[in-house]
């Protein structure tokens, strides 16, 4: 079984408060005389389900086009937020370990039940600890995804949980739909869109049910 949980690149989607909305127009229409439709698109990359170039958080590091494939295809986990966690808390790495029983998957999805999915744009979100994302990466994490639109607090300027991934060539999905998906082992199949020279590129980002004979 497929699910698809990327949540679209489109008008409907809210985008990070500021930033480029999506937006189509037509450069043909068919109704005006051409012999094709044919759109265009003014969007940042980061609406909708993407993943992070290490360029979105410093400028030496490598753009878009240099995103691993190996890190976005292969088994992941599904883990969900303790209950009753204070979204305000960062997760640090005594609850990493609880949560992934102290082994490390080279691929972790985070259902925070906090994102963009239903159409608005959240006030907060949980997060990483700086110092629980470079334990991961100690531990041999490849990608880190998170159902929030950012890996980092929706009012940092310093992006620590960013830098403590990129930094150490790891990567991040965010945006990811997980509304449906249950916690458990999955196949992550998200490669993002080739794009060059950019800070972000777009993921149509699915996972695949694993059957156990």
């Amino acid at each position: 079984m497929l699910h698809d949980i990327s949540v679209p690149m489109g008008a409907q989607t809210p985008e990070w408060p500021g930033d480029q909305a999506f937006e189509c127009g037509w450069t043909c229409r068919r109704e005006n005389g051409e012999s094709v439709n044919l759109a265009a698109v003014t969007t940042s990359f980061h609406v909708g389900t993407h993943a992070d170039a290490p360029l979105h958080v410093h400028s030496a590091w490598p753009a878009s086009e240099a995103l691993e494939l190996d890190a976005f295809v292969g088994p992941a986990r599904v883990i969900e937020l303790p209950r009753g966690h204070d979204i305000a808390r960062d997760l640090e790495v005594e609850q990493m370990i609880d949560l992934l029983g102290g082994i490390v998957p080279l691929r972790v999805l985070l259902r925070t039940g906090v994102s963009v999915a239903g159409g608005a744009f959240p006030g907060d979100w949980p997060c990483l600890s700086a110092s629980a994302a470079e334990w991961l990466v100690s531990q041999g994490l490849r990608l880190w995804g998170v159902d929030a639109p950012s890996v980092d607090r929706r009012e940092s300027k310093t992006l620590d949980v960013h830098h403590a991934l990129l930094g150490r060539n790891a990567f991040v999905l965010e945006n990811l739909d997980l509304r449906d998906v249950p916690a458990g082992q999955y196949e992550l199949i998200a490669p993002p869109l080739l794009v060059h020279g950019a800070d972000a590129a777009p993921v149509r980002a699915l996972l695949r049910s694993v059957v156990r004979h």
